[in-house]
C-alpha cells in the first residue's frame, strides 16, 4: 500500500482564464509550480494529474508528474463536482493497485505562491489524527458579522450573519477566515464515502494572505506575477 499520494486535478476548460492551468507564470506553466510544490514533499511518494486535456498531460510529464489515466469529459465540465474527479482517481487506484492510498493530497494549481512547507504543515496536522480532511485558510477580507450584506426580497440590505447586539468595529466580531487553495488532505476513504468536505471532521492550516492567492480571473494572474518576485 502507498501511504500518501498527491494529485493534482486541473482540466482543460477554463472559462474565467482560458487555457489556465498551462498559462506562463514567472517562465513556467502554472500547473508546473504545483507539481514542483509537491514533488519538494517527501511524504507524498507519488504524484498523479488527473486531466481530460492532452494538452496539460504532455506539460504535466514533462515537470515529471504521472498520467496514468485520462479524466471522462462528463468529470470535467464547469458543473462537475471536484468530489466526483477525486473519486475517479481513487477508483483508478483501487483498480490498479487493490486498494487505497492512507493518505490522500490534493494540490491546486490555482496557489502557485504556496510553498512546499504548506503542503508539509498540511499532513503533519493530518498525522495528528482526529480528522478526516484538512483544509487551509488564511484571513478573510470581509466579516459576515459586520461588513457583508445580502439583498433580501424585499430590496431591503441586511447583514448576512446578524449580531444580536451592535457592533461597531470588525475587531469586535469573531475572527473568520477564508478557504484557500494552498492544499487538501483526506482520508480517502471519507472521500469514497461521502460528498462534502464539511461532513466530516476538518482542521485548518494558517496559510500567510501572500501564499495563498487563488488564480481564477485574469486579474488574478496579474496579481501573481506582481507578487511572485519579491516572494522568491
Amino acid at each position: 500500500m502507498t501511504n500518501t499520494v498527491g494529485f493534482i486535478f486541473a482540466r482543460g476548460g477554463s472559462k474565467g482564464l482560458p487555457r489556465k492551468n498551462i498559462l506562463p507564470l514567472q517562465g513556467k506553466p502554472l500547473i508546473a509550480w504545483a507539481i514542483e510544490h509537491a514533488l519538494a514533499v517527501k511524504k507524498i511518494e507519488r504524484l498523479i494529474v488527473s486531466t481530460d486535456s492532452e494538452e496539460i498531460a504532455t506539460v504535466a510529464l514533462q515537470y515529471g508528474a504521472e498520467i496514468p489515466f485520462m479524466r471522462p469529459r462528463e468529470l470535467a465540465q464547469d458543473n462537475t463536482p471536484e468530489w466526483l474527479a477525486w473519486r475517479h482517481a481513487l477508483n483508478y487506484l483501487i483498480d490498479t493497485d487493490g486498494c487505497l492510498p492512507k493518505t490522500m493530497v490534493s494540490i491546486p494549481t490555482t496557489a502557485p505562491l504556496r510553498l512546499p512547507i504548506d503542503i508539509e504543515n498540511c499532513l503533519i496536522e493530518y498525522e495528528k489524527g482526529n480528522s478526516d480532511v484538512i483544509i487551509t485558510i488564511t484571513e478573510a477580507h470581509r466579516s459576515p458579522y459586520f461588513n457583508m450584506v445580502k439583498v433580501n426580497l424585499d430590496g431591503h440590505v441586511a447583514l448576512v450573519i446578524p449580531s444580536p447586539q451592535n457592533i461597531a468595529r470588525r475587531q469586535d466580531t469573531p475572527s473568520v477566515y477564508d478557504i484557500t487553495t494552498v492544499c487538501y488532505v483526506m482520508d480517502p476513504i471519507f472521500v469514497m464515502s461521502h460528498t462534502s468536505i464539511f461532513e466530516g471532521r476538518v482542521r485548518s492550516v494558517y496559510v500567510p494572505k501572500e501564499r495563498s492567492l487563488d488564480i481564477d480571473t485574469p486579474i488574478d494572474f496579474q496579481i501573481a506575477e506582481v507578487l511572485f518576485n519579491p516572494i522568491r
